[in-house]
């Protein structure tokens, strides 16, 4: 159950951001400096309200999932030299991301990993 406090500061954003709304629909030339004084709130305690909505907003966002993309690879890169499924060593490193793992050996090309860590980096 809500407490009577949070309840009034819930009230209290939405008035906030009731009046941030308004403001944006101000008439075209109006500043923000005369909406505020017709309005009768200062300028200064306009921008502290709509830096609060802001900020509640963003706490409230559930984040986006990312959409996949499809990253076109070169055909030099593409060809690529047969696999190898050697155990990993001490001299071999792994280079793990959100969607991709690479192994990079001692025999891997530093021509390929150039352009593998390009295209990784560009996406």
């Amino acid at each position: 159950m809500k407490s009577t406090a949070m309840i009034a500061k819930q009230f209290r954003l939405q008035e906030w951001a009731d009046q941030i709304k308004e403001c944006n629909n101000r008439p075209h030339g109006m500043t923000v400096e005369k909406w505020c004084d017709i309005n009768g709130i200062t300028k200064a305690n306009y921008y502290y309200r709509l830096k609060r909505v802001r900020r509640v907003y963003l706490q409230t966002m559930q984040p986006a999932e990312p959409e996949a993309t499809v990253v076109p690879v070169p055909t030099t890169v593409a060809k690529v030299p047969a696999i190898t499924t050697e155990p990993l060593t001490a001299d071999s490193l792994e280079i793990t991301g959100n969607r991709f793992s690479i192994t990079v050996t001692r025999a891997t090309p530093l021509e390929l990993l150039g352009k593998v860590l390009k295209v990784i980096g560009d996406a």
